[in-house]
């Protein structure tokens, strides 16, 4: 008998108890294959909007919530003349619930603006100008809303008329109902105000003339703030506390996980004293015995972690495919995160079977002799 077949013979003890060991471990492994996904795949997603539209700077107030606070868009007027600054776009962009979504991104865009440019028109056309009462989906809002080109739709207490189904480049922007600015300011009576300002640098800047933009941008418009558009979201507190919160409700789980890996070992040691005490008496060495007790939790921790990553997959994909969900992100499932979601397991592992493995090593041959 080998030394890897000892091993895997103590896993299949009780096969039961090591299932449900198993299972314990990846309902924690998948909560934060889940968790860290979402909170990723809303940053990524958000940025590739950004970058779909030719955005370099994103001008905000973004606090505790995930909509911007709104401030005056005569703001955008104290920075048409600042260096390396080739465009600015008024924007106003709210998280509603519309029809049967509740929750679905409506984005009112300074008609004429370089905002516009980065749509497609898949069906339909686009609005013919900035007072026609009249709104583009993007396509994935298209099949959450159920509408097609001609149907009314209704935002707040005006009907709109659809008028064309777009392919804006990034799911943040088929997942949104685009319209123009002074229609959405004028149907959330927000008439004035606008909460971000899109900004492309002009062509040819270098990252540091694009961070000096930012600053003079700051200087120039005190109530909001100048970021790169690839970093606008991440630095967010309301984008940080999602973050912490997914991170910490993560390691809860895992720490259920330790708890029953630990008893699982603590059990397996105290059923197999006799076993292991014939094994110290034979001549094998205490710390082979330490080795063997965290080998066999680490490859609990192995297999859970592997079992707990095709869970957490699954049910992104489900998660991905509800109303809420559908449109707003894309879960950022990447094979960086999903590696590490393992390594944590078998983490989990050896840390659960540390206690275990020094008992193990303070039993005495002896006992085999009194049993």
């Amino acid at each position: 008998m080998t030394f890897v077949s000892v091993v895997f013979r103590g896993l299949l003890r009780r096969p039961m108890r090591t299932g449900l060991t198993l299972v314990g471990i990846s309902i924690g492994i998948a909560a934060v294959v889940a968790l860290v996904a979402m909170s990723r795949g809303f940053e990524t997603s958000w940025s590739a909007g950004m970058k779909a539209r030719g955005v370099d700077v994103v001008v905000n107030n973004m606090t505790t919530s995930l909509t911007p606070k709104m401030f005056h868009e005569d703001a955008v007027e104290r920075i048409t003349k600042v260096p390396h600054l080739a465009a600015a776009s008024k924007v106003l962009v709210e998280l509603m619930g519309v029809e049967n979504s509740s929750t679905i991104l409506v984005s009112g865009r300074e008609w004429g603006s370089f905002s516009w440019d980065n749509l497609k028109v898949v069906s339909g056309r686009l609005p013919k100008d900035a007072k026609e009462k009249a709104v583009v989906l993007g396509q994935t809002a298209a099949e959450v809303l159920k509408k097609k080109v001609g149907d009314p739709l209704q935002l707040e207490a005006e009907e709109l008329t659809v008028v064309g189904i777009v392919d804006g480049g990034a799911i943040v922007e088929n997942g949104s109902i685009i319209l123009s600015l002074p229609l959405f300011q004028d149907i959330t009576s927000n008439q004035g105000t606008i909460n971000v300002i899109d900004v492309r640098a002009t062509p040819n800047s270098s990252e540091a003339d694009i961070r000096q933009l930012c600053v003079d941008i700051d200087k120039l418009i005190p109530e909001a703030h100048a970021q790169l558009a690839g970093q606008h979201i991440g630095s967010s507190q309301a984008y940080r506390f999602i973050r912490a919160m997914s991170w910490g409700t993560s390691l809860l789980a895992v720490l259920v996980g330790v708890l029953g890996v630990m008893n699982t070992m603590m059990m397996t040691v105290f059923e197999r004293t006799h076993e292991i005490c014939v094994l110290l008496a034979l001549g094998w060495k205490r710390a082979r015995i330490v080795t063997m007790i965290l080998l066999e939790s680490a490859m609990l921790g192995f297999f859970g972690g592997i079992l707990g990553v095709i869970v957490g997959i699954v049910g992104l994909k489900l998660l991905d495919t509800s109303p809420t969900i559908h449109g707003l992100l894309e879960p950022d499932i990447n094979p960086k995160l999903l590696a590490s979601a393992i390594m944590i397991a078998v983490f989990v592992g050896v840390v659960s079977g540390l206690i275990p493995a020094w008992r193990s090593s303070r039993l005495s041959p002896s006992v085999a002799l009194q049993s």
